[in-house]
């Protein structure tokens, strides 16, 4: 599924629909996007939407950013400085992935062969001064999730 996002409200809308949509149990998005495409406005629109009320920043040096909503554990990753997918395994990346948890990964790409397979992987492009969001379900859940997104 391919979305045109002509601006920042677009893909903060785009975060909001998602949250919407997104079941209550474990589910994991990963993000694909050089820097700068909106990878992080995205994570903020869909967390704003889940009631935070504060900055959302990109935890580039942090690696994760966890948020509490409720009984929902969400955990923003930002895999960008990795140096090596196994310093995952010695942060205990496997204890972040619970029943309940949405993880949100930046720069999926820098943990591959530690990380689960995602169930929505989302890349964002630069198409002239506007995004692209290409959406690609890797589960049923994910697919009726796709299904009902539009800008």
């Amino acid at each position: 599924m391919q979305l045109s996002l002509p601006d920042e409200n677009a893909t903060l809308a785009l975060g909001q629909q998602l949250a919407a949509r997104i079941p209550s149990k474990a589910f994991t998005v990963y993000l694909y996007g050089d820097l700068g495409a909106g990878k992080t406005t995205l994570v903020r629109g869909l967390l704003q939407s889940m009631g935070h009320d504060g900055a959302v920043k990109s935890p580039t040096y942090t690696l994760v950013e966890p948020y509490q909503f409720n009984d929902r554990s969400i955990y923003h990753f930002d895999l960008y400085r990795l140096g090596d997918p196994e310093e995952l395994l010695f942060m205990g990346i496997e204890d972040f992935f619970t029943d309940n948890a949405l993880i949100l990964v930046e720069w999926p790409q820098r943990g591959e062969g530690v990380l689960p397979e995602p169930d929505l992987s989302l890349s964002l492009e630069y198409a002239g001064r506007q995004r692209t969001a290409v959406l690609h379900a890797h589960n049923a859940l994910a697919e009726e999730i796709c299904q009902d997104l539009h800008i």
